[in-house]
């Protein structure tokens, strides 16, 4: 083996099986491992909450799995990587990419000046099934839809990278100086609202592969319709595992290919394909996070209702199915994607709120907080993205709960005080006879909230708001 000293820089790529960046590392030399959070180049991307607190748990297992070789920085990478360097000698560098606005500009500094000084920089995918620039249209221009995208764009493009295996811990080595404790990171809430949250997770690579594999073996059989109850265990749950890397979508990927080939394999490896969308749709328009992708929603009449923003995010607006989500968010930092869509039509439809407040709203309490994802989801549901549903598609919370919530299975676990109310009216309580509500000891208004809002008047209201858009863009152009 060579005596070459190597830094492997992590970022989102806390695992040591299937890395790219350190698997081609830990060949030429010894290698040290470092994490630098960075809060200062992010702007107001900085991670969130949730998003802080499963990082925190992701590196204690990270660095146990380095056999303590871990090394932590707090700052400016680009400082942290020169002092680092030059005390310990150090003659390359690798890391895995990432692919938001800010980080490729960063990374794009960082690597000139890294490479200005004599340091080799190798950078790797180890995040994507395949790179944005990649998939494109035969014009050459990026696709605005996602089954052209996925069907004509992925899956006739080379087939993705087949898993690495795991790197061996005998060539770490760590820093001269001494580095930072993980408590040092404060990525702890000093309020220990986090307790509960990690009650629901088996957070590192190895209760990453865990999930996966126990998904693969039982929940994907029934995952094409089973994904849409939330009681169900038919939802994989792997998303803050692949966001911050304890497990790769090429892990994925082909573990369930292993499976073999029919409906629900292949919707599984569609919805993989969605967040390679949503990453493509983030590397053509870096604006995604702020700005419409449909320019005509720039002129949309949102209403300015923080008392009903207030309710929707604490998960008191008197809509049952609503109000399991959002509590289910608050406990366990996720929300079943059925749901997601639930609560994201209810508050820029029904609310006519914008769907920024959502955005930073999911981005604070999300363990799986994801800039293209969260960006490319809430600009779908709000009917202003890329192959968005139509802004006149409006999701009846009522109906979607007696659909996909049958049993009210859901609905009880996350809104107790309603565990008596019989199913005829579990979805709309506030229509329940008073002898009804009294049997099960609900007082309306006092145990549970009246409805902040009528749904049908605000469906109305909605579509309304949405013709204006029409009427304006008709004058405009007359």
């Amino acid at each position: 083996m060579n005596n070459i000293k190597s830094l492997h820089w992590f970022r989102q790529d806390l695992r040591l099986s299937d890395n790219p960046a350190l698997h081609h590392a830990s060949k030429n030399g010894q290698v040290l491992p470092v994490y630098i959070l960075d809060d200062q180049n992010s702007g107001d991307f900085s991670m969130g909450g949730a998003s802080r607190f499963w990082l925190h748990h992701s590196l204690k297992s990270l660095n146990e799995n380095l056999n303590n070789n871990l090394s932590l920085y707090h700052g400016d990478p680009l400082k942290a990587l020169l002092d680092i360097i030059d005390r310990n000698n150090i003659t390359a560098v690798y890391w895995n990419r990432c692919y938001e606005p800010w980080r490729i500009k960063r990374d794009t500094k960082i690597k000139s000046a890294l490479e200005s000084k004599g340091i080799s920089v190798f950078t790797y995918n180890g995040s994507l099934l395949w790179e944005p620039w990649t998939i494109k249209k035969d014009d050459g221009t990026p696709y605005k839809v996602f089954t052209p995208f996925y069907r004509k764009g992925c899956l006739n493009s080379e087939e993705p990278r087949r898993p690495l295996p795991k790197v061996s811990t005998s060539n770490f080595i760590v820093d001269n100086a001494p580095s930072l404790n993980l408590e040092d990171l404060s990525l702890i809430p000093a309020f220990r609202w986090d307790i509960q949250m990690e009650s629901h997770w088996n957070i590192g690579e190895i209760g990453a592969y865990d999930r996966l594999t126990k998904f693969i073996e039982s929940g994907i059989k029934h995952y094409k319709e089973g994904r849409n109850f939330p009681a169900k265990p038919f939802v994989s749950r792997i998303s803050p595992h692949i966001h911050f890397g304890e497990l790769s979508p090429n892990q994925a990927w082909y573990l369930a290919k292993e499976k073999g080939s029919d409906k629900n394999i292949d919707h599984f490896l569609s919805e993989l394909g969605w967040r390679e969308f949503s990453y493509c749709q983030l590397y053509f328009n870096p604006d995604l996070p702020r700005k419409n992708l449909q320019s005509k929603f720039d002129a949309f009449p949102w209403e300015d209702n923080p008392k009903n923003l207030l309710a929707w995010q604490k998960g008191q607006t008197g809509i049952p199915m609503v109000d399991a989500g959002m509590r289910e968010l608050w406990l366990t930092g996720s929300m079943h994607n059925r749901v997601r869509m639930v609560v994201g039509s209810f508050l820029v439809k029904n609310l006519l709120l914008n769907w920024h407040h959502g955005e930073r709203w999911f981005w604070d309490c999300l363990v799986d907080a994801d800039l293209a994802s969260n960006s490319a989801s809430w600009q779908w549901i709000a009917g202003c993205g890329a192959d968005a549903a139509p802004y006149f598609r409006i999701f009846n919370p009522v109906t979607q709960g007696k659909k996909f919530d049958p049993d009210g299975e859901y609905i009880r676990q996350y809104i107790p005080e309603l565990k008596k109310l019989p199913n005829k009216f579990l979805y709309n309580p506030w229509e329940a006879p008073k002898e009804v509500l009294d049997k099960a000891n609900i007082v309306i208004g006092k145990d549970y909230p009246e409805p902040i809002i009528d749904l049908k008047t605000s469906r109305e209201k909605a579509l309304n708001a949405f013709k204006s858009l029409k009427k304006r863009r008709s004058v405009k152009g007359s």
